[in-house]
């Protein structure tokens, strides 16, 4: 999966989430590829589509667009 693609997909999945997504919810409704987020591609989402992560209720980071 190239990068582009990644970040679509990530952009278009938050987009329809207003409350957000966690990663294990964005990979398994996504089916990505991959066991966790790459560092180097989640820095370049949070300039490129203005992700935001927020601690959620468990351990979790909750994944969302800023408004």
């Amino acid at each position: 999966m190239k990068y582009t693609e990644y970040r679509d997909a990530i952009a278009d999945a938050l987009k329809h989430e207003n409350s957000g997504l966690t990663w294990k919810q964005l990979r398994d409704q996504l089916d990505l590829p991959y066991n966790r987020p790459c560092p180097e591609w989640t820095r370049r989402l949070e300039q490129e589509i203005k992700l935001t992560r927020v601690k959620g209720s468990s351990r979790a980071l909750i994944w969302m667009l800023e408004h």
